[in-house]
């Protein structure tokens, strides 16, 4: 199972994370979209941020370890971590992402 795992990040350490996970091969790739405008509740306060948001690309047996490496290294106290299962992609493009997530 291919998923796309959603996640928001302050803009100064969202290249850095995504590095991280590409090289750790814990996402075959990860896009950066700069220039999210964040309104969220915290307690009994409405507060609002500039994040960064990744969509980052892995499957299932990876996502524990993921989810993982993302909180262990993420700032918030309740980071955001949505993963959305791939219905449908190009065969092409899920043997790269299968191999580009194996060591071997």
């Amino acid at each position: 199972m291919s998923l796309v795992v959603m996640v928001t990040v302050p803009p100064a350490g969202a290249t850095a994370l995504a590095r991280a996970l590409v090289e750790s091969r814990l996402a075959g790739c990860v896009n950066l979209l700069p220039g999210v405008q964040t309104v969220y509740r915290w307690g009994e306060e409405v507060a609002e941020e500039p994040e960064t948001l990744l969509l980052i690309k892995t499957n299932g047996e990876r996502y524990p370890e993921l989810e993982r490496f993302i909180q262990e290294r993420h700032p918030y106290e309740v980071p955001e971590i949505v993963a959305l299962q791939v219905d449908r992609a190009s065969p092409d493009f899920l043997r790269w992402l299968n191999g580009s997530l194996s060591s071997s």
